[in-house]
């Protein structure tokens, strides 16, 4: 009986392993917002268990996902519980047994209290410190977007949601991969490729265009808020479940968003493509900058093609042909020829 309940979680596991991730946008979006220090991050074990947590999650809710094992606080207590032993073995052989059974609980004891809080403490600060900056944004973004502050203040809280948003993306790329290890191009353009895919650096850019703009967007926030709501609302659900005040006021907003994650992508997606089409339309203003345009159309490239972003985005896009190009053909084709060029740069 016992093989065959078994049986179905063993296939159910071999079909985790063999699942396609890297051609699943959802699992590149996923890792990424996974915050655990780097050096267990770049552990095959701790990703392969992330991988069917992932495949739990969108894939079968039914397969059964272990908790992780923590193998390296194991090695310590096997040695401490082994020179307790021995040395208590040497002093008093008729209490062998005793001694050497309390020095176990003992040093099994300190080796669990022992090595584990550093990790743990560490994680828990870069944690700490992105929640408080995303809070942050979120409450001034929200300052900013409300219709009844002041214009000033507003403009101000404008700028300061993209400054925090910068800083916190900043913080997070200094965090997951450090700085390059020596000044030279080539050291540094490996770093550069390493992180120029990843959303951290691209939601950085994003910030880079808009805080020094003299155009005051609001729409631009939505994404900017998404990101910081997603950040609060899974800081909040991993760290506070036990509040009385969470589960009364804030639990129920948390499960939402974690459950919506995805759909607030496909807002924060559509609102920066919008965001392009503007910029081209302000080129007509006198607030127009053709710098800040032609660069965010560059992002909006790299958005298209890099694996945390490319599913949202390619799906608006086609969306957006499917709709654009038969009226092209219909009714101007005389614009076949430019929009040819504009894609063969877009797909380049």
């Amino acid at each position: 009986m016992g093989d065959r309940e078994e049986d179905p979680q063993r296939l159910k596991k071999i079909a985790a392993a063999a699942y396609d991730y890297e051609n699943d946008h959802r699992w590149a979006d996923y890792w990424s917002n996974i915050l655990i220090p780097p050096h267990m991050a770049s552990r095959s074990d701790v990703r392969d268990h992330f991988k069917r947590k992932f495949y739990q999650r969108f894939i079968d809710p039914e397969l059964m996902v272990e908790p992780m094992s923590m193998g390296s606080s194991s090695q310590p207590a096997k040695q401490t519980s082994s020179s307790s032993s021995s040395s208590s073995a040497a002093s008093e052989q008729p209490r062998a047994r005793n001694s050497g059974s309390t020095a176990t609980r003992t040093s099994g004891a300190s080796a669990t209290s022992g090595p584990t809080p550093a990790p743990t403490s560490l994680r828990w600060d870069r944690q700490t410190i992105q929640f408080s900056v995303n809070a942050w944004v979120f409450v001034v973004a929200v300052l900013a977007i409300f219709p009844i502050i002041p214009r000033n203040l507003s403009n101000r809280a404008y700028r300061l949601s993209f400054m925090g948003t910068a800083c916190s993306s900043l913080y997070s790329l200094y965090s997951l991969y450090g700085k390059p290890r020596a000044w030279n191009l080539q050291v540094v353009q490996a770093w550069f490729q390493s992180v120029i895919a990843t959303k951290d650096f691209i939601y950085f850019m994003y910030c880079l265009m808009f805080v020094s703009s003299h155009l005051y967007l609001k729409v631009a926030l939505i994404p900017i808020l998404c990101r910081a709501l997603e950040h609060v609302a899974k800081f909040l659900r991993h760290n506070f479940t036990r509040s009385s005040l969470y589960r009364k006021y804030l639990e129920e907003p948390c499960v939402w968003v974690e459950s919506n994650v995805t759909t607030l992508n496909i807002l924060s997606s559509h609102t920066e493509i919008g965001l392009g089409f503007l910029l081209i339309i302000s080129l007509l203003s006198w607030q127009r900058n053709i710098i800040q345009t032609f660069m965010y159309w560059q992002l909006l490239k790299l958005m298209y093609h890099a694996p945390v972003t490319a599913g949202y985005h390619q799906s608006v896009w086609s969306k957006i042909g499917r709709t654009v190009i038969p009226l092209v053909h219909r009714y101007a084709p005389f614009l076949n020829t430019p929009l040819s060029a504009i894609q063969r740069w877009w797909f380049r």
